[in-house]
This record gives structure tokens, sequence and C-alpha cells, in this order.
């Protein structure tokens, strides 16, 4: 399939690296500053316990679906307070959790592929988590992050995909959204008037899966973003890319 693309969206969460390492690494290092600042919080909230709080927080609040780092910041002031810590703790305790969560380790494909999008057009970074792209070292490819806690609301709202495309300058028919996330990536970007591409890995830490659904289709469907850069390699040049 063929069609002009101005810009392109692009999730980062198990999109541009897998999520579940980052995460786990994440964990460790809040269990690891628990165990040397706060040994009775550590002791009273082991792992699971952590995220079966996590779990509770989030049904609690449903208003702060779009909101990762509120969510992670009530359950550590719950923790604390529990253990009998001062619940002050939770704003270094997250800080240790975040630059962990900071620490990811692209698809092989990622960087490569990143660079040849950003040489054709200009991309945006539009995500449900709260990773930093200037943190992790990726902005220089981006115009900007737009994350769904910075926009109050999450994909797949069709606002953030239009506040997105508003930001590129772009009409949303014209903008591609890539996203690995069935529902808040492709489905979300269909309604909200974007082509979608679906990035289905099948390597090591996924295995490539059947699309879901009848009634919506991805337009585009790659096993990595270099099939995507690819792609849009082999599309004729837009003299009015944005």
């Amino acid at each position: 399939m063929s069609f002009p693309v101005r810009a392109i969206t692009l999730d980062l969460d198990d999109t541009i690296w897998p999520i579940g390492p980052v995460i786990a690494r994440a964990e460790a290092a809040l269990g690891d500053w628990l165990e040397r600042h706060a040994p009775r919080t550590a002791a009273h909230w082991p792992l699971e316990a952590r995220r079966a709080l996590r779990d509770a927080v989030a049904a609690e609040h449903p208003h702060l679906a779009h909101d990762f780092t509120r969510q992670r910041m009530i359950s550590l002031e719950r923790m604390f307070a529990a253990a009998g810590d001062d619940p002050g703790l939770a704003a270094p305790a997250f800080d240790a959790f975040f630059a962990a969560r900071c620490e990811v380790e692209h698809y092989a494909d990622s960087l490569g592929a990143l660079d040849r999008l950003a040489a054709r057009v200009p991309l945006a970074a539009l995500t449900n988590g709260n990773a930093d792209l200037e943190r992790i070292g990726l902005m220089h490819v981006f115009r900007f992050q737009l994350g769904a806690r910075d926009h109050g609301a999450a994909k797949p709202e069709p606002s953030i995909f239009h506040a997105a495309c508003e930001r590129l300058g772009c009409a949303p028919a014209d903008v591609l959204h890539v996203g690995d996330d069935v529902e808040m990536d492709v489905v979300g970007a269909h309604r909200a008037g974007l082509r979608s591409c679906w990035i289905n890995r099948d390597d090591e830490c996924s295995a490539a899966r059947e699309w879901p659904r009848d009634d919506v289709r991805p337009d585009l469907e790659f096993p990595s973003l270099a099939a995507l850069a690819d792609w849009l390699d082999a599309q004729p040049i837009r003299q009015d890319a944005a």
C-alpha cells in the first residue's frame, strides 16, 4: 500500500524498546533503594505487595489512568505511611525508580530506523507512558514528545492524536501513527483519522500476533521499525513535508 505521509507519530514502549525488562529493572532499583533508606517499608512491601498496591491505586483512581507518575507516587506515599516511615520519602524513592525506568535497551533496529525516518519526515513521540526522551538520549530525532500525563488524556482518546497533529501542522489524514498496541495505537489512530502502522515484532522478546479485529485493520504492518523505514524510503519525497 502507498499513501502520502507528511509526519509520523510514534509510540515508545514495546515499539522502540521492550518495556518488560525496563520495568523489572526499575522495580529492582526501587527495592534496593528501600532496603538502604527505608528497611521497614522494604520488609512490609515486597515486590508482589507493591504490585498489588499499584493495581489497587489504579482501580481507586480511574481519573488518573493517564498519569502513571501520580499513580506511583500515591502508592509510594501509602507504602511509607503504612510501614511507619516518612511519606516524604516518596519523592526520592520515585527518583530511584524513574532513573532505572529511563535506562532502556532499544530493539536492535530502532536507532538506525529512527534516524532514517527522521531524515524523511518530522517525528513526534506519542506515549501513554512516562519515559523521558531527554534522559534516554533520543530527543534529537523527535520534534516533540507528547505524553498522556501532559495532555490530560491517554491513547486511544482522539484528542491526544489530534493535539499531536496540530503541533505538527498536519491534517490527521497526512499523519502516520506507529505503535505495537492494537487498541491504543492502531484503533485509536484509525478513530482519530490518522493512518496507522502496526509494529508486530517476532523476536526474542515477543512473538508475532494475528490481527484480532474484523472491523478495523492497520494501513501498514511490519515486524520492525527498519521495515517501516524501508517502506518510507520507497515512497516519493513530498516537497510540502512539515
